[in-house]
């Protein structure tokens, strides 16, 4: 897709903003990745990753830059017997993957207002 759209643009002073529009408008109507406990959740098909088509997935980034991370580190660590288990149940690990969705929706429902009122005021200006 990312190639496509290269291709397809040119080099006019406008094909970087038309690329940009349309890579943002192709990503929007994919799926969230959610955070779960896998011990609160019965169905292993929710554990499915679609584009990888792998059956068991999970995803973290360094763990200096959001709390789901950390709580994943230290879980994959007390599994690989690296550190002891965390003293929380899994009813108490879903309730922070939960908030944790919950920030995380929010955050990116004010992302999408701005980029829409930002929008609206170049269409204004133009």
């Amino acid at each position: 897709l990312q190639k496509s759209l290269n291709e397809t643009f040119g080099a006019d002073k406008y094909s970087r903003a038309r690329k940009e529009v349309l890579t943002y408008m192709f990503s929007r109507p994919m799926q969230m990745a959610l955070y779960f406990c896998t011990g609160a959740l019965k169905d292993e098909t929710l554990f499915h990753h679609y584009a990888l088509n792998v059956p068991f997935y999970t995803h973290f980034t360094s763990p200096i830059r959001r709390y789901a991370d950390i709580i994943v580190h230290r879980l994959l660590s007390a599994s690989l017997g690296i550190r002891s288990p965390m003293n929380m149940e899994k009813e108490d690990i879903q309730k922070q993957a939960e908030h944790c969705n919950d920030r995380k929706m929010a955050s990116k429902r004010v992302q999408e207002l701005s980029t829409d009122l930002f929008f609206s005021v170049f269409i204004r200006v133009r």
